[in-house]
């Protein structure tokens, strides 16, 4: 058994089908049946069972999947590496929230265009639990999500500190005219928002338990839908007057243990970091001194 045993097992596993993964491969289909008969005989059990549409992992099979899984990353890392000559270049793909890239990223993302040309970044946006979904499946090399995430796969560095309120219609004056309302709607983006969550524990502290949710998509909506009296929403108190008029919702602070959150970059703990990575997170960073690329140094 070999790494390229290993590689055509992992695709015919991933496609479902041995010709699927023969045309992924660039091979002939006979080609790809061979080598897994080969690598079932070495192995004295069978991977997959045969069926008409296709292919089925056995028990066996189930059990090495992970494995031929971790070797095809762990190779493709190192030929990362081997090219990775320390000058930014290549593929880099990062997730980010709505909110950082709205607040935070603008400015490092023309930045980093200009300066590294050679990179073809691409930024996708999600909820929090989006987000550690494709940094761990490998969608994305790292993203900005709200902190803290305790997850063994993952390391996490902090970046920024925002301070978060709840936006409401003008007519809400204060917080305190919320308690014993039974007809609020929260504005929140889909399931798996940190925000979202926060804000139920934010009113539930203040007696207000009854309510309803109303998901959009996007932050322009949910802003569009508080500013029509529609109802509240919990994000960084920022947007107003930054991305957002403040003119048309109210802004209700939050006391510091409740306001305070931080934002963290994440990847995974056994994925190659790449100048790319390491130089656009460093300048995304608010606290440079404490920026990733340094932090990457100290714990070489």
């Amino acid at each position: 058994m070999d790494a390229s045993d290993l590689r055509v097992f992992e695709a015919v596993a991933r496609l479902g089908g041995m010709n699927r993964a023969a045309q992924a491969l660039n091979t002939v289909q006979s080609n790809v049946t061979a080598r897994v008969r080969a690598l079932e005989a070495e192995l004295g059990a069978p991977l997959f069972d045969r069926h008409s549409r296709g292919v089925a992992l056995t028990a066996a099979g189930q059990r090495l999947l992970p494995y031929a899984t971790r070797v095809q990353h762990l190779l493709d890392d190192a030929a990362r590496a081997a090219r990775d000559d320390g000058s930014p270049s290549g593929a880099l793909t990062v997730g980010t929230l709505e909110t950082t890239a709205a607040l935070r990223l603008a400015e490092p993302l023309a930045r980093f265009a200009r300066d590294w040309p050679s990179v073809d970044l691409v930024v996708r946006t999600g909820t929090t639990a989006e987000l550690i979904d494709m940094v761990l499946a490998r969608r994305v090399e790292g993203a900005f999500v709200a902190g803290p995430v305790d997850h063994p796969e993952l390391r996490e560095e902090p970046v920024f500190r925002e301070e978060l309120a709840v936006f409401s219609g003008r007519d809400l004056a204060s917080l305190d005219d919320l308690a014993g309302r039974r007809d609020l709607k929260l504005i929140v983006l889909r399931a798996g928002c940190s925000y979202r969550q926060r804000l139920e524990h934010v009113l539930a502290r203040r007696g207000v338990v009854s309510t309803r949710l109303l998901e959009f998509g996007t932050l322009e909506a949910i802003f569009n839908c508080v500013a029509a009296g529609i109802g509240i929403t919990l994000l960084p108190r920022q947007l107003a007057g930054g991305v957002w008029g403040a003119d048309r919702v109210a802004v209700h602070p939050l006391p510091a243990t409740e306001a305070m959150v931080r934002t963290v970059f994440i990847r995974r703990r056994d994925a190659f970091v790449s100048s790319a990575l390491s130089t656009f997170v460093a300048g995304a960073s608010a606290q440079p001194e404490r920026s990733f690329a340094t932090r990457k140094r100290a714990n070489a």
